[in-house]
């Protein structure tokens, strides 16, 4: 086990869906510096878990602390201002805005945390470049492929020095080649910044790159394997 305290930490969490429990009496903790793959069948509770985790989903039962505050008990907005301050978000399809430029999307969580327009736009260029894609900075997302849309939003997710980055399939949309450079990207990044990784993937191939797994069934942690 890693030693020092988790930067986010489920206790006992449950999430309900009318009868079906989503996420059943979890317990996890993520470590600086983690990589973790959350991996389960189809309908196991996966993403449920990582939008308790970020606070996009409140608990029905159990708590989410998150850099010594308890997520789950703060406001909608603030729970929101704490993912956009210290938390990296991936989404399977990338969630762009499609009235931005690519740049202008990947900007956004620096420029919300009140940085100027010019060293925004520099960061940000800096991270598109990292994954591949700074010739597309300046055209609207609607304009690109699905693949150079998803590595768009893992530069978003990684441009503000966040303390952690959840990520719901983020190469399920990539080719197997794209999908290792961008999963390397981020790997590289996050442990750079002592960051907490955590990727939910269908992919060992995938999971191979991380250094710990966690298996979901029926919203239940299954198995847990900790470098």
């Amino acid at each position: 086990m890693r030693l020092g305290p988790a930067v986010l930490e489920a206790r006992s969490l449950t999430v309900s869906y009318g009868e079906t429990r989503a996420v059943d009496a979890v317990d996890l903790a993520l470590r600086p510096g983690s990589r973790t793959a959350i991996m389960g069948p189809s309908g196991s509770g996966k993403s449920t878990l990582v939008h308790a985790l970020a606070g996009v989903v409140r608990p029905d039962a159990g708590e989410v602390w998150f850099e010594d505050e308890r997520l789950d008990q703060l406001s909608e907005a603030e729970r929101s201002r704490r993912r956009l301050s210290r938390m990296g978000m991936v989404f399977q399809f990338g969630d762009l805005v499609p009235e931005l430029t690519v740049v202008e999307n990947v900007m956004l969580p620096l420029q919300v945390l009140g940085e100027k327009a010019r060293p925004a736009r520099a960061r940000a260029l800096e991270m598109l470049d990292a994954l591949g894609v700074a010739d597309l900075a300046d055209r609207r997302t609607g304009t690109v492929s699905g693949g150079q849309v998803q590595r768009a939003a893992v530069a978003r997710s990684l441009v503000h020095g966040p303390s952690v980055v959840l990520a719901d399939e983020p190469t399920g949309a990539l080719d197997s080649l794209t999908a290792e450079q961008v999963l390397d990207t981020m790997v590289a990044v996050t442990s750079a910044a002592g960051a907490a990784l955590v990727v939910v993937t269908h992919d060992h191939v995938v999971a191979s790159h991380l250094d710990d797994l966690v298996v979901v069934r029926d919203g239940r942690v299954a198995e847990a394997a900790v470098a």
